[in-house]
C-alpha cells in the first residue's frame, strides 16, 4: 500500500483545503493581521506547509495555551525563568521552533534521570 500524497491527507481528513484553512486560522495566533487576510494567504500555501501548520498550532494550543506559556516553560526548563532578555529573544521565534526547542529539553532531562 503506498503512502498518501499530501493533496490525498487533505481531502480525506478535512474534506478540502478550504476547510483546512479555516481550521488553521481558528487555533492559530495572527497578531494583528486579520482574519481575511491570514485566509488569502493560506490559500496560496501548499498542502503539506498547511498540515503541518495544523499540528504545530494544536499542539501549541493544547498543551500549553499561548505562545508566552511555551516560552515560560522553555524558560523554566532551562532554569533562566528571570532572563527578560532571553525570553523577549524566543518570543520572536516560530511557534514550530520553540516546540523542538521544548522537545529537545524533555529528551534532554529524560536522558540525565
Amino acid at each position: 500500500m503506498t503512502a498518501m500524497t499530501p493533496f490525498q491527507r487533505v481531502q480525506q481528513l478535512h474534506g478540502g483545503k478550504e476547510q483546512l484553512v479555516d481550521k488553521i486560522t481558528d487555533v492559530l495566533e495572527r497578531g494583528d493581521e486579520s482574519k481575511e487576510d491570514l485566509k488569502a494567504r493560506l490559500q496560496s500555501s501548499s498542502n503539506t506547509k498547511l498540515l503541518r501548520l495544523l499540528e504545530t498550532a494544536t499542539e501549541l494550543k493544547d498543551r500549553f495555551g499561548t505562545k508566552e506559556k511555551l516560552v515560560d516553560a522553555i524558560l523554566a526548563k532551562l532554569g533562566r525563568r528571570q532572563d527578560a532578555d532571553y525570553r523577549q529573544k524566543l518570543l520572536a521565534w516560530s511557534p514550530a521552533r520553540l516546540l523542538d526547542l521544548h522537545r529537545a529539553r524533555e529528551r534532554s532531562a529524560k536522558a540525565k534521570a
